[in-house]
């Protein structure tokens, strides 16, 4: 899932448009901001490599996952950007919705 959402980013398509299983919509605000972010950046957005899961960090807050996922760009690799999102889970299952992606 956050895979998909990131091959997505790399494919210009910072709102979803057609939708990712398992992740909630993405307001118009939201893709501009991340749109923007990765604009200002100044750097080539990546597919997420394997190396991501071992700095990507997700931390428990008692409802929900918080997450952070180390994003890597063409330039440098591992790049200073993070997504930024929270994980539910319900008996419908998982739920991954994005707040941002940005320098933290």
């Amino acid at each position: 899932m956050l895979c998909e959402v990131v091959q997505r980013f790399v494919g210009g398509d910072y709102g979803l448009a057609e939708g990712v299983a398992g992740v909630a919509p993405v307001s118009p605000e939201t893709a501009e901001h991340i749109r923007d972010s990765i604009a200002d950046y100044g750097a080539t957005l990546l597919e997420l490599p394997e190396e991501t899961w071992q700095t990507s960090v997700a931390q428990w807050q008692g409802s929900f996952w918080d997450v952070l996922v180390d994003l890597w760009t063409e330039e440098e690799g591992q790049s200073d950007l993070v997504l930024q999102g929270r994980i539910t889970e319900s008996a419908s299952g998982i739920r991954f919705a994005i707040h941002m992606v940005y320098v933290p």
